[in-house]
């Protein structure tokens, strides 16, 4: 029995031996397409915020103003003031406050890089702390960089909103012409972050032509997919430009009211990163 097994054995080795080299060759494509990394992103943009004073002019504009915004928001936003908008400590602070100013209650920050940070496809990270209390809406978002800006015709990609009524819930959405909620079709889901305002947390939007993905600390939690129906649907074919805000109450922010009490309430961001 011993030497039968020897010889089998031994059968089965040669036929590896003259069989083998011919079965890598033809598997060799195969593996090697399995095996190729994929196109690394590389950084093209971004703030570590390693400096102090105002946000970086060469990177960050303002939208300022007190008209509501769209949301019957009670905050103005303000231009250059470091009390609503400043960098400290490797941070930038984005602060809203109770006080009068120009006829509203609050006042705050609405950040933006159109015209110095407008990209098509790629990778966003941002790493932040969000405030919380009832009547704040702190928001990392994008608009379509088209001048004149159509909305919702021209895109809109929200990598992360919070309500402090409805504290830890983060929410993702886009909209479009065809998907946005003043017409009950939007597209938007939630992650619940228990300690978003305790600990940072890296919020990030993978983009390409095909979809979006809004995660968050790595882990996707929304995604909306090109149906390939046209621009009513998919106009993220555009460049876009990236927003931070801290809002005060409004349609939705302040459904249940403002508390006054909370007030100053920061949204703190350790750092920017685009990759494309």
């Amino acid at each position: 029995m011993l030497s039968s097994e020897i010889k089998n054995k031994a059968f089965m080795q040669a036929i590896m031996r003259l069989f083998l080299p011919i079965i890598c060759l033809l598997l060799a494509p195969f593996l090697l397409i399995a095996q190729a990394p994929g196109k690394a992103l590389k950084p093209v943009w971004g703030d570590e915020f390693n400096y102090q004073g105002l946000p970086d002019s060469t990177k960050w504009n303002y939208d300022v103003g007190g008209h509501g915004w769209g949301n019957q928001e009670l905050q103005f936003y303000t231009g250059k003031r470091p009390e609503n908008a400043r960098v400290e400590n490797g941070m930038l602070i984005i602060e809203a406050r109770k006080e009068s100013w120009d006829g509203k209650d609050y006042t705050s920050a609405r950040l933006i890089s159109k015209g110095k940070g407008d990209w098509k496809y790629g990778r966003i990270e941002i790493k932040a702390k969000i405030p919380r209390g009832r009547g704040t809406w702190p928001a990392i978002w994008m608009l379509g960089s088209t001048t004149p800006l159509k909305w919702p015709d021209d895109g809109e990609i929200d990598i992360m909103e919070h309500v402090g009524y409805n504290q830890g819930f983060v929410h993702g959405s886009v909209h479009t012409k065809k998907y946005h909620h003043s017409i009950g079709t939007q597209k938007t889901d939630t992650m619940v972050i228990t300690d978003l305002s305790e600990k940072f947390h890296v919020y990030s939007l993978n983009w390409n032509a095909e979809k979006v993905e809004v995660a968050v600390d790595g882990k996707v939690f929304f995604s909306y997919a090109n149906e390939r129906s046209g621009y009513e649907a998919w106009p993220f074919d555009n460049k876009m430009y990236l927003l931070l805000n801290v809002a005060v109450g409004g349609g939705w922010g302040g459904a249940k009211g403002v508390d006054p009490s909370v007030y100053p309430v920061r949204m703190e961001i350790d750092y920017v990163r685009v990759f494309q």
